[in-house]
């Protein structure tokens, strides 16, 4: 049985919400769902859900990591990061990695004193860190991640308050072996960025990278129709336990205000409908991913006569991780983060190319 309920709205400044909780069947599943209408950025891009994107995916044969045995990989849980594609880095040596650390942090410090010397700051000092991230090399060949630590202490502070990491960064390729063939000698390939913290230590990291190693960086947004292959491929992932519901987020075009439909699925309903579909265990095909969506927007037509597809889809939260179109990312489960890192350094790859 639907329940609706409805606040009618006469002005931009105020609120619209509907709310409604019913089972249907598709592909054997029945769905318990709670989708609301709320406020948020709007896009007036129009695209269509699937256009020049790969026939198929294969999903990468690797063991699953565990954040408790490891600290760095613990660190990279939970946080909302900023994604960038770059270009290959050139002279870049690992065993040059306390030299980085201790250029870019003379570089932070003399660009903060020169852009305040006319302004009123407390003395801070800034130290810098690159350490690599073995945990993620899943074979011989693989670059090895590299990690970029930020921490702040103000001099006036006592030594018993110790050092706080203000910003992170970190680079990866967890990316097929065939790729590196392409990459010319006395280049290091790492196309996919991550990046956390304030905008104006990003900038001034960015800066130094570019300079220091003949680089591009650039922001990696996310396609809607990659977010569809996100939510196909993460939400059915074997998961230890599931207490998040799956919930996509769509921008509706065309509207006097900015305006967006979240729509909830239950973790467990979505991963059946999911295992209905996919014919192969360790590949992912396109029309796959194209009568998932299908499935779940004929649900949503089914219950409140929207059409999904006139809208845009925005945001993919799931069990695994949480994407944004514009190229927010958070990562919660160790178990497959080799997993949404490959599907992201494909992204970043595609984009260089």
């Amino acid at each position: 049985m639907a329940q609706a309920e409805r606040q009618d709205s006469s002005c931009s400044g105020s609120r619209r919400m509907m709310s409604v909780k019913g089972k249907a069947i598709d592909h054997g599943v029945n769905f318990t769902n709670n989708a609301h209408l709320s406020r948020g950025v709007m896009s007036f891009r129009r695209d269509n859900l699937f256009g020049q994107i790969p026939a198929k995916r294969i999903i990468p044969q690797i063991p699953h990591l565990q954040a408790k045995g490891d600290p760095q990989i613990g660190f990279l849980l939970s946080k909302q990061w900023t994604l960038y594609s770059v270009t290959p880095l050139y002279k870049f040596s690992y065993e040059q990695l306390q030299s980085y650390s201790r250029q870019l942090s003379i570089f932070i410090v003399a660009e903060k004193q020169r852009k305040f010397v006319m302004e009123a700051e407390p003395d801070l000092a800034y130290k810098v860190t690159f350490s690599s991230l073995s945990a993620l090399k899943m074979t011989e060949h693989e670059q090895e991640s590299v990690l970029i630590q930020i921490t702040q202490r103000s001099k006036v502070t006592t030594k018993d308050e110790g050092e706080k990491v203000v910003w992170a960064g970190w680079f990866c390729c967890t990316y097929r072996d065939d790729i590196l063939e392409t990459v010319m000698e006395d280049f290091t390939y790492l196309p996919l960025f991550f990046v956390y913290g304030a905008k104006g230590l990003s900038d001034l990291v960015e800066t130094w990278l570019q300079q220091m190693f003949d680089c591009c960086c650039s922001p990696l947004q996310i396609s809607p129709i990659s977010l569809s292959w996100m939510a196909a491929m993460w939400s059915g992932c074997s998961m230890d336990s599931r207490t998040a519901e799956t919930e996509l987020t769509f921008s509706v075009p065309y509207t006097a205000y900015p305006l967006d439909i979240s729509y909830s699925i239950n973790p467990e309903d979505i991963k059946t409908l999911w295992d209905s579909i996919q014919r192969k265990e360790r590949e992912v095909c396109q029309e796959e991913v194209e009568l998932f969506m299908e499935c779940l927007y004929n649900h949503f037509h089914r219950h409140f006569k929207i059409y999904l597809s006139a809208t845009r889809l925005v945001k993919v939260s799931t069990p695994v991780a949480c994407a944004h179109s514009t190229g927010k990312i958070k990562i919660f489960q160790a178990q497959h983060l080799i997993r949404v890192l490959f599907l992201l350094t494909e992204l970043a790859v595609l984009k260089i190319q």
